[in-house]
């Protein structure tokens, strides 16, 4: 195991833990299968409970960043859900695998789930955005060589993708200002 990866997913766990603090926080080990693991060796998914800071769930990426970072930079991800599920820890891994197979999402950018968000949801996409539930101290997490940014992923539907390709992603951003979303809530009406 790479020392630089390994310490870098340490210290995103540590900044999460921190950033986090009062909360309980539990460190995932995903089964990937030896050809994900193969690109994403270090990957855990960080379980957040409710807390001081949030009344949802989080569930954060670490080990993104140790497996594709460019001159010290790159990316981890955090979604936020209404409840303790396997299947937000297995849709992290997917985002991950999505991300470090090839793919390389970033701000504003989009990827499909290819099913429900969770069963009965309309929201099959996620929204790669700014993490506004908790700002920019977990956003920004210092690793040795570099730093990660922490990027949301919202679960949207196809038709707010694309009003997103047609009006671009702030104005997307705006109809969940005015709609008011509550970002957890899987059964949350379509904006557009």
């Amino acid at each position: 195991m790479n020392e630089v990866r390994l310490l870098a997913a340490e210290a995103v766990e540590a900044h999460v833990r921190t950033f986090f603090t009062a909360h309980t926080v539990e460190a995932v080990d995903c089964d990937l299968g030896p050809q994900r693991r193969e690109v994403m060796p270090d990957l855990r998914i960080l379980v957040v409970g409710p807390g001081p800071r949030s009344d949802s769930w989080a569930y954060v990426t670490a080990g993104c960043w140790a497996s594709v970072e460019q001159h010290g930079h790159g990316l981890e991800f955090i979604m936020t859900a209404p409840v303790h599920d396997r299947r937000f820890i297995e849709l992290m891994a997917m985002i991950a695998y999505y991300h470090c197979g090839g793919h390389r999402l970033d701000l504003q950018h989009s990827m499909p789930i290819g099913e429900p968000w969770v069963p009965g949801s309309t929201c099959e996409h996620l929204l790669v955005s700014l993490p506004y539930l908790h700002g920019p101290d977990l956003e920004h997490c210092p690793v040795p060589g570099g730093h990660a940014r922490i990027l949301w992923t919202l679960p949207v539907t196809t038709a707010e993708i694309e009003f997103r390709r047609q009006h671009g992603h702030e104005a997307l951003e705006q109809l969940f200002d005015e709609a008011e979303i509550v970002p957890t809530d899987p059964f949350r009406a379509s904006v557009v």
